[in-house]
């Protein structure tokens, strides 16, 4: 009776993770150095979304979301000439995390949208419930 509810709670959560990795990521934008203290770059995360197949396989029917957070090793560094920066090389280049401020701000704003139309499918299936309830008293 409730899977419906389960299900846009696994998007409310994968959803809600997405927002929290983002906005890491935007937070961490100019960071140079690692949690040690040693001269590396802020790497990007991301999120990827997967059917939950076990979740399906179990109930019978539709299948929730699993989520896995990435680390993009691929993406070069930006690099900016700033002789004066105490992380600079021997070149005067700091090597900067390769974060988009545009794309992860595209990537906030679609997961804000997916956000909502899980609370919407949730408050649309609680309504439906409620109308059942309200039939058969």
């Amino acid at each position: 009776m409730f899977r419906t509810l389960d299900l846009s709670t696994t998007g409310l959560v994968a959803q809600r993770f997405r927002m929290d990795t983002i906005a890491g990521n935007i937070a961490n934008i100019n960071t140079t150095r690692d949690e040690n203290g040693k001269v590396s770059p802020f790497q990007r995360r991301f999120i990827t979304f997967l059917a939950d197949q076990e979740r399906r396989e179990a109930a019978g029917r539709g299948a929730g979301v699993k989520f896995s957070i990435h680390v993009d090793r691929e993406t070069p560094p930006r690099k900016v000439v700033q002789p004066g920066h105490p992380d600079a090389d021997a070149n005067g280049v700091v090597s900067y995390p390769a974060i988009d401020l545009t794309k992860e701000f595209v990537n906030a704003l679609e997961a804000s949208r997916a956000y909502e139309a899980n609370v919407a499918t949730i408050d649309i299936t609680k309504g439906m419930y409620n109308q059942a309830l309200k039939i058969l008293a």
